[in-house]
């Protein structure tokens, strides 16, 4: 079984977004579908429709956290240290076309936001900060040229 790589508020947020799904959306959806039944023919009942296709969601969605979730392997940042970028660093960066520092931190795949600056192990940018370390300029390829960036500090925290 192909383990997964994962901070523990990562872990959390799934974990958490499962037990919903199992103890409000589930049921919720089940009473749906039960109110849908009344209105009569459920062949063209539209809301019978909409409440089955949301429980398929939920279902699948159950099912692919429940898998993720069994094989995660936690890994605790603040436990690691160095000079080198690794799963869990935090990296500060300076786009160096448009002089921009930004700070992200390498996360495992299924814990990845960029909106909250979590950026997935398996991003092209995380690839090529992988192993750098603090000076180090990186290239990384994009849809409108390379950009480069310059590694300001990594921290684990």
């Amino acid at each position: 079984m192909q383990k997964f790589p994962m901070t523990a508020p990562g872990l959390q947020r799934l974990e958490d977004e499962l037990k919903k799904l199992k103890s409000v959306e589930r049921p919720a959806v089940i009473r749906a579908i039960a109110e849908a039944r009344t209105h009569g023919d459920i062949a063209e009942n539209a809301e019978y429709n909409a409440a089955r296709d949301r429980q398929s969601f939920i279902e699948g969605r159950i099912a692919e956290l429940e898998e993720i979730v069994s094989a995660v392997e936690v890994i605790d940042p603040s436990l690691l240290s160095g000079d080198q970028v690794k799963f869990g660093a935090h990296v500060k960066v300076l786009d160096e076309e448009t002089e921009k520092e930004s700070t992200y931190q390498i996360v495992g795949v299924h814990e990845a936001d960029i909106k909250s600056a979590r950026l997935s192990i398996s991003s092209p940018l995380a690839k090529a900060l992988i192993g750098r370390k603090v000076g180090d300029n990186i290239s990384v390829p994009a849809p409108g040229g390379d950009r480069s960036y310059e590694i300001l500090s990594v921290q684990f925290r």
